[in-house]
Parts: C-alpha cells; sequence; structure tokens
C-alpha cells in the first residue's frame, strides 16, 4: 500500500481545489457531502461531551450541521473556517447573535489559533491528496497539548476521481502516528446509510 500511495502522487496531477472551485460546487449545488445534517458518528460523539466551554473548530464546515448542533446543546466556543464564501455567510446570517470571530472565511491552513478539540466530517477527503502530509502538520499546530481530532475517515481505494478522495487504515496510520496518539481508529458502525462500511471513527490525540 505505501509504494502505491508513493506512485499514486507521482502521477496525481495537480488539482486546483481552490477558493473559486469550491464555490462554484456551492453555486451550482454540486455538494453531494452535504448528508443535510449532522451525521450519527459525531452526533454520538457529542452527546457524550459535559465541558462546554471546549474550544472546538470545525474545518471546511460548509452548512455548517455540526456547529448547529454544537449551538443548539449549549457549547460556546465553536469556530468554522471554509474556503467558500457562501457558507460562511450562511452560518454568519443564521446566528446574527454570535460574534462573527467565530466564523472565519480563510485558507484553512492560514489558520493561527489553539483548539482542544478539532472535528473532522469530510474535510480531509476533500483536499488534494498532495497535502495530507500538510494536513497532519496543520492539525498538529493547532491543537493544545492532549488535544484532539475526531470524526470520520473515509475508508476506500485512493482514487484520482474526486473529492471526496479515499484512504485506508494503514495510510492513515502511517500519517498521523509520528505526531498523534491513535486512541481509535476502527470500523464505523453507526455511519449513515450511503457510507456504510466506508468510514472509519478516529479519535487522534496530539502527542
Amino acid at each position: 500500500m505505501v509504494t502505491y500511495i508513493k506512485d499514486f502522487f507521482i502521477y496525481f496531477f495537480i488539482l486546483d481545489l481552490d477558493k473559486t472551485y469550491w464555490e462554484n460546487r456551492y453555486k451550482t449545488n454540486e455538494i453531494g457531502w452535504d448528508a443535510g445534517k449532522i451525521t450519527t458518528p459525531l452526533k454520538n460523539y457529542i452527546n457524550q461531551l459535559t465541558n462546554k466551554e471546549l474550544k472546538i473548530l470545525i474545518p471546511g464546515a460548509g452548512y455548517g450541521h455540526e456547529f448547529d448542533y454544537l449551538i443548539a446543546q449549549g457549547f460556546k466556543n465553536v469556530y468554522v473556517i471554509d474556503i467558500a464564501a457562501q457558507t460562511i455567510n450562511h452560518l454568519k446570517a443564521k446566528y446574527p447573535e454570535i460574534s462573527e470571530k467565530f466564523f472565519i472565511c480563510d485558507d484553512f491552513f492560514n489558520l493561527n489559533k489553539k483548539f482542544d478539540l478539532i472535528l473532522e466530517q469530510t474535510f480531509f477527503c476533500a483536499l488534494n491528496p498532495q497535502k495530507r502530509v500538510n494536513y497532519v502538520n496543520k492539525m498538529s499546530d493547532l491543537l493544545c497539548h492532549k488535544g484532539k481530532i475526531i470524526g470520520v475517515m473515509f475508508n476506500f481505494p485512493l482514487t484520482k476521481e474526486g473529492p471526496p478522495f479515499g484512504g485506508c487504515e494503514e495510510e492513515y496510520l502511517s500519517l498521523f502516528s509520528s505526531k498523534f496518539e491513535i486512541k481509535t481508529l476502527e470500523n464505523c458502525y453507526n455511519s449513515i446509510k450511503p457510507r456504510q462500511d466506508k468510514e472509519l471513527f478516529i479519535n487522534f490525540v496530539k502527542k
């Protein structure tokens, strides 16, 4: 698998997944990843959190279904970031009572803050796979000591047809183990129906 990934990157064309690309996807409603509400794995995880003051980041937040749920559950310190202006403007309009500091329209890799928890839901798989090492490094930089990445990663063969792009347990172990303690990386038992048998639940703790 490692050799395959290396060869894949050698031949992988450079996708220009920039601000214009994502804004066009939202303008044309080509957002098949959007489940319309928070998905079960993240909902169940959030339900067992008791500290409503956790500083939480949702990268690639889209229309913010995870944000909606966290706010409804009383969390006070939730940030969203997305490169597409439509998504951030949507959330600002939906929550005029919430400070604009929590709504960030920018490239994730430009962010310079610290968080206790980062929720991963279809963001990693939307990046050009050549940025995966950068993603791991940036996640480590953004998290406080012992901070966590919680969420799901897709579990299907890496493909040039995307986003979303695939991945597997072996790759994730190779990518994250140097900077994170792998607490959980297992088949997701409570995926929504369209994603059944295609997701791994992750709990990675910053070393």
